[in-house]
C-alpha cells in the first residue's frame, strides 16, 4: 500500500478512481479506456501542479517519506556485486551506517551511507538512522581503505542526526564527527557526497566533506531541524512550517548560498515515485561527476576541496 502525504491526498483520490475504473473494465468487461485515458492525464496535471510549488515544509516531508528509497536500495538498483564491510575494529558494527565496495558502471567504488528502517523492528535495528561514534569510526575505516586501493567514495546521506544518547558522547561522539571531517579534507581519491533524505546537523556533516556535494531535489540540510528549530524559538513544534521558511534549508536555497555543488532532480512525484528511475538519475550524474574528478591530479583536488569549505559563509567587501 502506497503511503500519501497530506497535500498528496488529491493524487491518491484520482489514483483511487483510476484503480476503480480498471476494476469496473475487467469485471463488466466494458472499454473503459477513454474513461482511463482522461484519469491518467488529470493525475499527471494535478502532480505536476502540486509539485512545481511545494513549500519548504511540504519538501521537508518528502524527505522522510517513508516509501523514499534508503541507501541500501540506491546500491541494489546502482551498483553491481556489492560486498559490505563491517566493524569500526575498535566497538563494534553500527547497522545505522552501512558500507562496502561495489561496481558502479565499470569501476569499483566505495559507496558509504546512512540506512533508516522500513518497519518497526528495522528501525530499531538501524536506530531510526542514527549512527554512533563507531558507525562515523567504520566510515572513516572504509574511506581509509578505499583510498589505499585508489577507489573513489560515494557517500549517501539520510539522517536526523547523529545518535544523541549519552553512552554515545561517552564513546566520543563529537571526536569521531571532527575527526572524519579532518580525514575526509585530505583524500586523495575523489569523493562525492550526496544527501538523498534528511541531512541533519553533524551526522549528516560527517560523511560529506567531498570534491563535489549534491542533493536530490526534495532533500534538506542544515544544522537542525524544523520541529528542534520551533521548540527553541517559540517552545512549541507547531511553528515548525513557518522555522522551514526561515531556515531556508532546501536544496534550491542550498545552491544559492553555494553550500553545495548541485541538485539532483527527481522523477515526477518524488524519488518515492519511481525508486528505479531515480536511482538512474543518481547513477548518470555520478559516473559524470567521477569522470570529471578523476581527471584532476589529486593534489589539486585536495586543494579545491579545502578551498570550496574554507570560502563558505566568507564575507568579502
Amino acid at each position: 500500500m502506497r503511503t500519501y502525504l497530506d497535500f498528496e491526498k488529491p493524487i491518491a483520490d484520482l489514483e483511487a478512481r483510476l484503480e476503480e475504473t480498471k476494476r469496473l473494465a475487467q469485471t463488466s468487461n466494458v472499454d473503459v479506456s477513454e474513461a482511463v485515458n482522461i484519469l491518467e492525464q488529470s493525475i499527471d496535471k494535478l502532480r505536476r501542479e502540486i509539485f512545481q510549488n511545494l513549500t519548504r515544509w511540504q519538501r521537508v516531508q518528502l524527505s522522510r517519506h517513508p516509501d523514499r528509497p534508503y541507501t541500501l536500495d540506491y546500491i541494489s538498483l546502482m551498483c553491481d556485486q556489492f560486498i559490505e564491510l563491517h566493524g569500526d575494529r575498535t566497538v563494534r558494527d553500527d547497522p545505522a551506517m552501512v558500507g562496502g565496495f561495489c561496481e558502479l558502471g565499470d569501476q569499483t567504488v566505495m559507496i558509504i551511507g546512512q540506512q533508516k528502517g522500513r518497519n518497526t523492528k528495522q528501525r530499531q535495528h538501524r536506530n531510526f538512522g542514527m549512527p554512533n561514534p563507531e558507525g562515523y569510526r567504520k566510515a572513516l575505516r572504509l574511506m581509509k581503505l578505499a583510498e589505499k586501493f585508489n577507489k573513489p567514495i560515494i557517500t549517501l546521506i539520510d539522517t536526523p542526526g547523529a545518535f544523541p544518547g549519552l553512552e554515545a558522547e561517552e564513546r566520543g561522539q563529537g571526536e569521531a564527527i571532527a575527526r572524519n571531517l579532518k580525514e575526509m579534507f585530505m583524500l586523495t581519491v575523489p569523493v562525492i557526497c550526496i544527501v538523498i533524505g534528511e541531512g541533519a546537523s553533524g551526522g549528516a556533516l560527517g560523511i560529506a566533506i567531498g570534491d563535489r556535494v549534491l542533493m536530490l531535489e526534495n532533500t534538506w540540510y542544515s544544522v537542525i531541524s524544523p520541529e528542534n528549530c520551533s521548540t527553541i524559538l517559540w517552545r512549541s513544534w507547531d511553528f515548525k512550517e513557518q522555522a522551514a521558511e526561515a531556515m531556508k534549508l532546501t536544496a534550491r536555497d542550498m545552491e544559492l548560498y553555494k553550500l553545495v555543488d548541485g541538485i539532483v532532480e527527481e522523477p515526477l512525484g518524488g524519488a518515492h515515485n519511481d525508486h528505479q528511475g531515480m536511482a538512474y538519475l543518481l547513477k548518470k550524474v555520478i559516473l559524470e561527476a567521477l569522470a570529471e574528478l578523476s581527471a584532476i591530479d589529486p593534489h589539486e583536488r585536495i586543494n579545491q576541496r579545502i578551498d570550496k569549505f574554507c570560502s563558505m559563509g566568507v564575507v568579502i567587501e
